[in-house]
């Protein structure tokens, strides 16, 4: 109960409370992810059980019944009879897993590699940050194309679709380390000079030691921007690799995958197919980069 009270009275609640995009921005990402965990609680039907599908349901407009079985489904269905609405909360789950995992990926290897290059210095240092500028030289997008088709090339044929997700949380955590390695690396040459860690150092403390238990929590706030950011941007990711159909499975899809479907059928005038998953999405990255703005600008405004 006192934490509560202090966070409450804190500066960053305060600041929090008082940007309306921020609490607007939050709101719409809780929302947002509460409804993808709860999905087979919250969604009518189960999309991707073919025992529930009906393909006489196809192509139902939204919020009018069908013309052959009388059904009215909110956010009206796909070619297959899939409820869109059950749809976008199934996919939001495999975006949002694929996102946070990647995320947390890019965050271990890139906290690891900056601390590494930061302590270490000399050679290590060199190798590591000009693996980095090698990997910034190209667009991210590029880089989890070659990780995702080099990963899939020497996984089994008969396990591509099992293990096609993974396969895109490494694709995507492999091309988004540089970043946290980057602001880590800076923070921590910058603490490393400080009295604390040559105290640490006087009295016998490890490198390792040093790096993880007194320099990383003092650089947290600065990798708890880059990781919103890079969420954001880790589900935009998935959504395009899965859009240019080298993402998820069919028998997963996620929004991108949606997208990819909808837009089959956009110019033949079944709009809603694309539209509320398109839709979905951009509320969903916007709202978490927004919130990640807001967490720069409140924690580590001094952040390029």
């Amino acid at each position: 109960m006192d934490t509560l009270k202090q966070f409450l009275a804190s500066d960053f609640f305060y600041s929090f409370r008082r940007t309306p995009v921020a609490v607007v921005s939050f709101c719409i990402a809780v929302i947002l992810i509460l409804s993808a965990v709860l999905a087979p609680v919250i969604a009518p039907y189960n999309p991707f059980d073919p025992a529930t599908l009906n393909l006489m349901n196809g192509f139902s407009k939204p919020m009018e019944p069908n013309a052959f079985t009388g059904e009215t489904f909110l956010l009206g269905t796909d070619d297959q009879g899939r409820d869109v609405f059950s749809t976008i909360l199934y996919g939001m789950r495999v975006s949002l897993f694929v996102g946070f995992a990647a995320v947390l990926l890019a965050l271990v290897l890139g906290v690891t590699l900056g601390l590494t290059a930061a302590m270490a210095g000399g050679r290590t240092d060199a190798i590591i940050m000009r693996i980095a500028d090698i990997q910034l030289s190209f667009p991210a997008i590029l880089i989890a194309m070659l990780i995702f088709g080099i990963a899939k090339g020497i996984t089994p044929p008969d396990m591509r679709n099992q293990m096609a997700i993974w396969v895109l949380i490494l694709s995507i955590g492999l091309s988004d380390w540089v970043q946290f390695a980057r602001v880590v690396r800076g923070a921590a040459m910058v603490e490393r000079q400080k009295e604390y860690v040559e105290a640490a150092q006087l009295i016998g403390r490890g490198p390792f030691t040093v790096a993880f238990k007194h320099i990383l929590p003092n650089v947290v706030a600065s990798v708890l921007v880059i990781a919103t950011i890079s969420l954001a941007l880790a589900i935009i990711a998935e959504a395009t690799l899965s859009f240019l159909g080298v993402g998820a499975p069919p028998t997963q899809p996620s929004l991108g995958t949606l997208i990819r479907i909808g837009q089959g059928f956009l110019f033949s005038g079944e709009w809603w197919i694309l539209f509320f998953p398109a839709t979905t999405l951009l509320l969903l990255a916007l709202s978490v980069n927004l919130l990640g703005d807001w967490l720069r600008n409140t924690l580590n405004p001094n952040m390029d």
